[in-house]
This record gives C-alpha cells, sequence and structure tokens, in this order.
C-alpha cells in the first residue's frame, strides 16, 4: 500500500474507525490449514460497508466481494496455486443439507473465522490476502478480468438469486425498485434475459444509468404524481409480471406487491431494517402472488452467473469506477451520493 512501511511477513487491511474515518492496519498474513485456501486479493467491490462508514460504526475487517490468486494451499483439492478465482461469501460448514444442496449462504453452522484461525486476519477482502474453504473458490475463466469477476457475487449474484426464484423470462415485463448497484445488477440481468424492465430510483445519476442500460422506464418515486398509474398505464392496465425490490425500503416493497398483477411473482433482494406489512388475502390469497425471499444464488448457478458477465454487453456500465483501495474513502463518499454503479478496490494500489 502506497505510503505505508510494512514487513513482508505482514498485509494490509482496511477498518473504519469512527464517522467518515478509514484505517489501514497491519495484520499477520494469514496461512492455510486443512481444506482451507489462501487468495491474494486482486479486486474487492464496495458494498453496504459504506453505511458503517457514514455512521461511525468501528469495523475492524470490510469486504466480500472479492476475487483473486490461489497463492497457498495446506492440501490438495478443488483448487491449485495460481488460480484466478471468486472469493464466494459466508464461511458455512459445507456439511448440512443446505451446504450439500448448493444453498449454502443460508447454513445455520458458519465456522467462527476467529476461532478457526486464531484471529480476524484474512476474513475480509479489502485486503491484501484472505483465507477461504478451497470448495468456494470457482475458476474465473480467462477471458474475464478480476474487475468483472467481482460481479459474480452482489452485482449480478444478488439479483440472480432472485430471478431464478421468480423464473423471469423473455415474456416478462420487470419491475426493478432501488437502482443501487444491486439494482442496476438487475438490469442487467433482466436485459440478458431478454426481457422489458421498469425501474423506481430518486438518484439523477442512477436513473439515467438505467436508461443507458434500456430499461423501458425510470420512474421517480419523489414526484408528486402516485407511480403505480403509470406502472398501470405501462402494462396496459394488468400490471407488470413481476417484481424485484432491492432498496430494502417498505415503501418500495409494498410497490412491488401492488403493481404486480395477478398471479404475477415478486422478489425482495434489499435488505431492511424496517417491517413491511403484508396483507394475507388481498395481497397473496385473492391476487395470488408469490413472494420470496433471495440472498444471493444456489452454488451450482455459478457457471449460469458467468455466462452474464461474459456476454452481457452491460458488464462495464454496471462497473462505474475502478480505484486503488488508498482511496476507499473516495469510493464511500461516490457511493453515499448515489452516483455510482459498482466500485472495484485494488487492494495492491
Amino acid at each position: 500500500m502506497k505510503g505505508i512501511n510494512r514487513s513482508n511477513k505482514d498485509m494490509i487491511q482496511a477498518t473504519i474507525t469512527g464517522q467518515r474515518q478509514v484505517d489501514f492496519v497491519e495484520l499477520p498474513t494469514p496461512r492455510p490449514k486443512a481444506d482451507w485456501v489462501l487468495v491474494k486479493v486482486h479486486a474487492s467491490a464496495v458494498c453496504t460497508e459504506y453505511k458503517s462508514y457514514l455512521s461511525g460504526r468501528e469495523t475492524p475487517v470490510m469486504g466480500h466481494e472479492g476475487v483473486g490468486e490461489v497463492v497457498e494451499i495446506a492440501q490438495s483439492g478443488p483448487v491449485k496455486e495460481g488460480d484466478r478465482v471468486v472469493i464466494l461469501p459466508q464461511y458455512p460448514c459445507a456439511k448440512c443439507d443446505l451446504c450439500r444442496a448448493g444453498d449454502y449462504v443460508y447454513c445455520q453452522d458458519n465456522y467462527n473465522f476467529k476461532d478457526f484461525n486464531g484471529s480476524i486476519s484474512g476474513s475480509g477482502t479489502f485486503a491484501h490476502y484472505t483465507l477461504k474453504p478451497a470448495w468456494l473458490l470457482p475458476t474465473i475463466p480467462d477471458e474475464v478480468s478480476y474487475a468483472q469477476a467481482t460481479m459474480a457475487i452482489d452485482g449480478i449474484g444478488a439479483s440472480f438469486g432472485g430471478f431464478q426464484a421468480i423464473n423471469v423470462s423473455s415474456s416478462d415485463t420487470v419491475l426493478v425498485t432501488g437502482l443501487g448497484p444491486v439494482g442496476l445488477g438487475a438490469i442487467v440481468n433482466t436485459r440478458f434475459r431478454n426481457a422489458r424492465v421498469i425501474g423506481v430510483e430518486p438518484m439523477p445519476w442512477r436513473a439515467q444509468r438505467a436508461r443507458e442500460m434500456r430499461a423501458i422506464a425510470v420512474l421517480d418515486p419523489t414526484d408528486n404524481a402516485d407511480i403505480l398509474p403509470q406502472i398501470l398505464d405501462l402494462t396496459d392496465g394488468k400490471g407488470v409480471d413481476c417484481a424485484v425490490d432491492c432498496s430494502g425500503q417498505p415503501k418500495a416493497e409494498r410497490l412491488c406487491i401492488d403493481a404486480t398483477r395477478r398471479r404475477g411473482r415478486v422478489a425482495f433482494v434489499g435488505e431492511s431494517g424496517e417491517d413491511l406489512t403484508i396483507r394475507v388475502s388481498p395481497d397473496m390469497i385473492r391476487k395470488g402472488l408469490t413472494l420470496v425471499g433471495s440472498w444471493l444464488y444456489n452454488r451450482a448457478d455459478y457457471t449460469k452467473v458467468m455466462q452474464v458477465i461474459q456476454q452481457s454487453p452491460l458488464i462495464d456500465l454496471l462497473i462505474s469506477h475502478q480505484m486503488p483501495m488508498s482511496r476507499i474513502q473516495q469510493a464511500f463518499e461516490t457511493l453515499a451520493k448515489g452516483e455510482s454503479g459498482k466500485i472495484v478496490l485494488d487492494p495492491w494500489q
């Protein structure tokens, strides 16, 4: 890291130390053991860490959207030194029914990283190195850059799981509420499936980027006019076939339910700290809606996610910024202003 002196045995990890304060700390470079692997992080995408940055919540380890190169292994396994890999999130047990079925992100028996490793060093991807179980390191195709490969986690992956759950097809019109980085990724997924997409987003930069991604309409929820009638007008009065909320805002979640046609499908992808009131009879029984929650995608769908990254012409619009990690505060500020898609950091600059 430029401007930071360190020994060869130490690595750098970004940490939030206070409100709008980021520091870079030296930690011992971890060593692999059992089936865990040491990965040199070449790129890591920014996600909700900026919220801790704004609030001042101290966060000693950050980053969960990393990619890199396997540099050390403790035993033979599915990856080898030199492999370029995506670093999938969490530390699941690999043994339970959910893990074995590919739904590892829902594992109820995750490893305690500090207990297993002896320290927190290597548990984040805003760092030089990270440790991960080998089975959570799918390889990156040669023609995909490290920055593009980070989209296999939340950029494309978060909404991809929701799209799989509600079976979005080319015959559908899809409503996407909240066009932050995950919502813009949902537009990429919609267009890749040749479906029509209507977006809802108040931030001008994001709305414009969604139009560049060929959304048929982007509606501003802060306008005085009710946008539900506008959505109905765009769908011949029936409502959209599917809706995906990426905002985590109850008003947007409510709009997804109200704007979806009878027998339609709704996926909730955005994390929410507030309660949504669902009226079982009018919302679900009388309309026949399918409502699902989705947190990433099944491990078996990794190759399908990578196909989107390889083939979609919109990936480079989704990745709006690439920066050195030394400018992580600028990345957080840019994201907080709503003036970016996915921001990818290089931990070695």
